[in-house]
């Protein structure tokens, strides 16, 4: 598996992991406490070592690679079109974000505050969370078009609830950003599908082993 391949893979587990989480919110399911903070971690994560340990280990991406396998394999019966809308809308709003300089200026001082305040409470907690949603609040959520979620209506008017869906949604451009610094662009899905598919599983197959 080349390199390349496997971060773009990476990356677009990232934008997955926060958007089925986005899903499991609104709906009143359960939204993994691993997988919670890998996307908060990835947020984050502005100056990583590496695109291995954005999101910390394999094992924390596990949704996110499951996922990708599930869009990208023959099984139709498997995609779920409410979430790969939601993607394709994630990495449109990502490309007119790249080239807004005061925006991004923007969403880079309440990340860093969010992480000065994660430096004495914690990563996630309600006070971190509320900073990195104002965040995607003031700047993000301005932009055409808006991802509207679906859900049940007393958790999505639930504030915490509501901080919580807007993180994720921030942690899923994060990914995005990602995934066009390693190469990934409007074709990629289409022309190197099998190539991600293949990265994909053994991605799934390090994460077993790591987890």
């Amino acid at each position: 598996m080349k390199a390349n391949t496997r971060h773009l893979t990476i990356a677009l587990a990232g934008v997955f992991q926060s958007l089925r989480l986005v899903q499991l919110t609104a709906s009143n399911q359960y939204c993994d406490d691993k997988a919670f903070d890998a996307c908060v971690n990835g947020i984050f994560s502005t100056d990583p070592d590496s695109v291995e340990t954005v999101f910390g280990d394999l094992s924390c991406l596990t949704i996110g690679l499951d996922e990708v396998a599930k869009q990208l394999g023959t099984e139709k019966r498997e995609r779920d079109m409410e979430l790969t809308r939601y993607a394709v809308t994630v990495l449109y709003l990502e490309r007119k974000l790249s080239k807004n300089r005061a925006m991004l200026d923007l969403i880079r001082s309440g990340i860093d505050k969010a992480r000065e305040q994660a430096g004495f409470l914690g990563l996630t907690h309600a006070s971190v969370i509320a900073s990195l949603a104002e965040s995607y609040k003031q700047t993000i959520s301005t932009l055409r078009p808006r991802i509207i979620v679906s859900g049940d209506q007393v958790i999505l008017g639930n504030p915490d609830m509501q901080n919580q869906i807007r993180t994720l949604l921030l942690a899923a451009i994060r990914s995005a950003v990602l995934w066009r610094q390693c190469g990934g662009g409007r074709l990629t899905l289409l022309l190197q599908r099998k190539r991600l598919l293949e990265a994909v599983h053994t991605l799934q197959d390090e994460a077993r082993r790591s987890g």
